[in-house]
């Protein structure tokens, strides 16, 4: 019995949690799908049948499958709960793109896309160290919060590219211009334009990827770019606070939280006190 979850989905995206209960041997029928989807196992272990070899599954073993790939699966031992990540190829393109991608033998290839020129570039599975494993942790405590503008989408394309990019070189694709990519981006929370509601959108308005522009934050602010954001709106948010905004749940969507409990955690993350206590602290006479 196959039982899946939803934990976050949005644009071109859906994460779920997966469940299989099963015990048999033999393979099941074909599956195909039209969107590539990452799979890693969160507990148990099965086998996986694709392009005439078979893989087994588990938390060390994870795997990409891409779009018109024909899998078959067998569960020798019982069932497994396992995270799948699937992307439409558009958004797939996007959050891949100026990875120094690899076919998994560690051979480079420059497409993340399979072509009469380029076939699928992943083998049928792949190692989880301890860095991939981390960005599966954070893409669910990322599903948990809520935030599918930024937080989501970055972490995926953190644990696109530790399931991706082989060891060693991990910044080969490191631009020149990082000092620009921020600086630009700031310019552009600051205005509040429409462009910096979604990762994706604000990377096509800077003309840089979406791995370029969360990169370029870390290496020149020590910071992530969902960090970042949430500063400026944390900001924000002490200014209305301060004014004697009256509705946390007005404030948060205002500011494009997921909700108001969403708004309460990040500033409690930032400043270490809720709205209502900062409301106090910053609204009340003092005697």
């Amino acid at each position: 019995m196959l039982s899946s979850m939803c934990l976050a989905s949005g644009p071109g995206f859906r994460l779920d949690a997966v469940t299989c209960v099963a015990d048999h041997r033999g393979w099941s029928a074909p599956e195909v799908s039209d969107r590539y989807h990452v799979v890693l196992v969160r507990r148990g272990v099965f086998r996986r049948m694709t392009r005439g070899r078979a893989a087994v599954s588990d938390p060390t073993m994870a795997y990409v499958g891409v779009p018109g790939e024909e899998e078959r699966f067998a569960h020798p031992a019982g069932g497994d709960v396992c995270t799948s990540l699937s992307l439409t190829p558009g958004l797939w393109r996007t959050l891949t793109a100026a990875m120094p991608l690899h076919d998994g033998t560690g051979r480079h290839t420059r497409s993340a896309t399979p072509t009469a020129k380029a076939p699928a570039l992943m083998a049928p599975a792949f190692y989880v160290d301890a860095r991939l494993d981390l960005a599966h942790r954070r893409l669910l405590r990322a599903a948990r919060d809520g935030d599918i503008a930024f937080a989501l989408p970055e972490t995926m394309t953190l644990l696109l590219r530790a399931a991706l990019t082989p060891p060693g070189s991990r910044d080969a694709a490191r631009p020149s211009n990082t000092s620009r990519i921020v600086d630009t981006a700031r310019e552009a929370f600051a205005a509040d334009i429409q462009e910096t509601a979604t990762l994706t959108s604000l990377a096509a308005h800077l003309g840089v990827s979406p791995y370029q522009l969360s990169r370029a934050f870390t290496r020149e602010l020590g910071v992530s770019l969902t960090h970042y954001r949430n500063r400026v709106r944390v900001g924000r948010a002490l200014d209305r606070l301060e004014e004697g905004a009256p509705s946390l749940a007005e404030l948060a969507a205002d500011l494009g939280f997921a909700d108001q409990a969403h708004l309460t955690r990040t500033i409690r993350h930032h400043v270490g006190h809720t709205p209502t206590a900062l409301r106090h602290l910053l609204t009340t006479p003092t005697p």
